[in-house]
């Protein structure tokens, strides 16, 4: 055997007695490096190594062993020479025999990989590109890819003091990325390349590239990212982008928390939550790049890294709840699985630390000194809380409808209403103000939810659940979280857009011109208002008289009444809202809760505005020229009980309302004889409406804070039938005795102003 051995090394000295396949691969070689691969030797080796496959993985070693030797003794040009050699035998040969030909090529790929010539590195790999593009027929068993990774990845952070050969290798080392995913992405065998180590250094290196880009702005569009050619040179920036498109497209649905995941941690180690235009760019590629289905893991991961955050600065929070807008935003067009509720969960539990954080650094706000600083950390909590809205906003507005009603219901179990235990904001600790300030930004966020609403019926879109906590704030003594309650009625109850052609408290000449849109009333809509029509009337009465109300108030109680007759007035809700404004008329003459001159006129200006409105919805011309002649009236004797007069700044007031002059006013039976047509019953208007009182009027119901405690009455033992008595005498005028005295109990308050607990029996 060491003879044979010894022959053999005899034999490889002596150039006729050498191997072919060495001669071959010796004669492309030239003299002179620079005169480049022998085109002539080189088809030979081809046709050689193609007609014996068997011989490829000996060429291969062979080449390697050469091109080892040149790298050491610096012959850059015979390295060169050898890598063209091997990409065009890689390129012909496609047989079983290279797979032991590729381990070869791979081993001298990452002999110039490791070089520190910037030249090789980029020669090796162009190479690899190359062989990546290769589509193989059989996977391979034991090729394995994570000294590339960890090369390309290090090449993509280049820090060459030469500007342009730094570019260079940076481009090079995100081609050779691409690379790599192109060859494992797709093959099963190398899904070890979306494990977390491998991720960890793919996807930084990518966006690290990506920060240099100068138009963040192009950055993150749908489309194809532009081209990689910028003033001749290729751009690492878009290059990057391209293959971070990539990966995330080929990701599958168990890939997904790996491939966002060092997004993230490369935002935070880089703080670039602040300012985030580089965050928003690199998730809106993520939200296109990835396949629809797969959205949800996306938002999951921002609503995770926005908890682990929540004790970090306002601005980092608030850019995180920025980016979470964009994914939802784009999410909602497709497909967001079951995270909708998550969502909004999420965000009203930051919501409520962000007051929270808020009111807590305003207690600590004990010096002059502190002063400047409190005010700055109480504005940017603000942006907080404003992207949370808005953010809120914008998804539930995007939803579908069935899933929109879900989630305004899901935000109005939210918000804390008097006498409605709220457990999951807890507003007890925060007070007054911080309450408020959840429940203002809370029906914000409704606001932009309900907006282009559109359901066919009434009575699902404003169920009892919905409506009541609404009504409960719409008593509240804080005006503008009434004028909120009354823009979300407006959104959800007109159906047809016809709030701008509204918009303004004043007496309009032509309705017609407004050309209002409407449909005949609905079977459902008539139940509707059967149901609620009466709660609807009673807090529109009860809003009008708030002593905080400012012009803007009474333009949207103006709006709600308009909006009620196009979209669910039939004759008798007409009668019913004709009854509506002539008490508030008499409620502003009678005065006896002794509101302020301007609330009275502003009353009577909202009865005039509006009566003028419905007569010419109406069409009856009697009633348009008594409610028209009373107007004219009152432009000359009384000009500030009309809205254009009374709502104008310095209009002057009149010390107390001229009550005897009855032409100023609209009667009753003047109103009831222009209704005599056949369909209205003009014989109810004598009777004059009456709002029902309710619990939320007898006890604190004009406060905006909430006490979260379930509210209580004391039932006294001794004003209560015993339980054996109340089972022997169970009739109707017993149950009717026992209720009216539970009723006179239940309204029963300490002199502290606080109702007990309850202290009697239970039945």
């Amino acid at each position: 055997m060491d003879s044979e051995n010894n022959n053999l090394g005899v034999c490889g000295c002596c150039g006729p007695l050498r191997p072919r396949y060495k001669r071959l691969v010796d004669n492309i070689f030239p003299e002179d490096p620079k005169d480049g691969l022998s085109k002539s030797d080189m088809e030979k080796l081809t046709f050689y190594a193609v007609s014996a496959p068997e011989k490829l993985d000996r060429i291969g070693a062979y080449l390697a062993e050469k091109l080892s030797r040149d790298v050491v003794r610096h012959r850059y040009g015979n390295v060169v020479i050898a890598m063209e050699a091997l990409d065009q035998l890689l390129m012909a040969c496609h047989s079983q025999s290279i797979k032991p030909f590729v381990e070869s090529f791979l081993h001298m790929v990452a002999k110039l990989l490791e070089s520190r010539e910037p030249d090789l590195q980029v020669l090796g790999t162009n190479s690899f590109v190359k062989f990546a593009n290769i589509e193989e027929d059989t996977p391979s068993y034991h090729r394995r890819y994570e000294f590339f990774v960890s090369q390309f990845s290090a090449m993509c952070h280049s820090t060459h003091e030469d500007s342009e050969t730094r570019t260079r290798i940076r481009v090079a080392g995100i081609k050779g990325l691409q690379g790599v995913v192109r060859k494992t992405v797709n093959d099963e065998l190398q899904a070890i390349i979306w494990e977390p180590q491998h991720m960890d250094k793919l996807i930084p290196s990518m966006l690290f590239n990506m920060q240099d880009s100068e138009n963040l702005d192009r950055v993150g569009h749908p489309g194809t990212p532009a081209g990689t050619i910028q003033d001749g040179e290729e751009n690492p920036a878009a290059l990057a982008e391209s293959c971070f498109r990539e990966l995330l497209g080929r990701a599958a649905y168990g890939n997904m928390n790996n491939a966002v995941r060092p997004v993230l941690i490369h935002l935070d180690n880089h703080h670039l939550w602040e300012p985030n235009e580089f965050a928003v760019s690199c998730f809106r590629i993520i939200m296109y790049s990835i396949q629809a289905q797969h959205s949800h893991h996306v938002i999951q991961q921002v609503l995770n890294h926005l908890d682990t955050h929540n004790r970090n600065t306002p601005r980092v929070r608030a850019g995180i709840v920025q980016v979470l807008l964009e994914t939802v935003a784009i999410a909602a067009k497709g497909s967001v699985g079951p995270t909708v509720l998550e969502v909004f969960n999420t965000l009203l539990k930051h919501l409520r630390m962000s007051v929270d954080f808020e009111l807590g650094e305003n207690s600590r706000r004990n010096s002059s000194s502190s002063v400047s600083s409190g005010r700055g950390k109480e504005s940017e909590e603000r942006i907080v809380q404003n992207a949370i809205i808005q953010t809120i906003g914008f998804f539930g507005g995007n939803l579908p409808d069935y899933q929109r009603a879900e989630v305004m219901m899901f935000i109005m179990g939210k918000v804390p209403v008097y006498g409605t235990p709220c457990h999951t904001l807890d507003t007890v600790k925060i007070g007054h103000q911080g309450t408020k300030r959840i429940q203002t930004m809370l029906l914000s966020s409704l606001i932009m939810v309900t907006s282009g609403f559109k359901s066919k019926s009434m009575m699902a879109a404003l169920p009892s659940s919905f409506l009541d906590p609404l009504f409960s704030i719409s008593l509240m003594e804080d005006s503008e979280l009434r004028q909120l309650v009354l823009e979300i009625l407006h959104n959800i109850i007109d159906r047809h857009d016809n709030r701008a052609k509204l918009r303004g408290i004043r007496i309009i000449p032509n309705v017609a011109a407004l050309k209002i849109k409407r449909e005949k009333i609905s079977k459902q809509d008539v139940a509707f208002m059967k149901k609620q029509g009466q709660q609807l009337y009673r807090h529109i009465y009860l809003g009008c008289k708030e002593e905080h109300n400012v012009h803007k108030n009474f333009e949207l109680l103006f709006t709600t009444l308009a909006i009620l007759t196009i979209e669910l007035a039939n004759e008798e809700v007409v009668v019913e809202l004709i009854r509506l404004a002539v008490a508030l008329q008499d409620m502003a003459l009678a005065n006896e809760e002794k509101m302020s001159m301007f609330i009275c006129c502003g009353i009577h200006a909202l009865v005039a505005a509006y009566l003028n409105f419905l007569s010419q919805m109406i069409a009856n011309p009697p009633f348009c020229q008594h409610v028209s002649k009373v107007i004219e009236l009152r432009t000359m004797d009384a000009p500030h009980l009309l809205p254009e007069n009374i709502f104008r700044d310095k209009c002057p007031l009149p010390e107390c309302l001229d009550k005897e002059d009855k032409q100023l006013y609209f009667q009753t039976a003047d109103l009831a004889e222009c209704l005599l047509a056949p369909g209205y019953n003009a014989e109810r208007l004598s009777v004059p409406y009456v709002p029902q009182v309710t619990d939320e009027d007898r006890f604190t119901r004009r406060k905006s804070f909430v006490d979260t405690a379930s509210l209580q009455v004391d039932i006294m033992s001794n004003n209560l039938p015993d339980k054996s008595q109340l089972a022997e005498e169970i009739t109707f005028e017993t149950l009717k005795k026992a209720i009216g005295k539970r009723t006179e109990i239940h309204f029963m308050c300490h002199p502290s102003g606080q109702i007990p607990s309850d202290t009697g029996p239970s039945e």
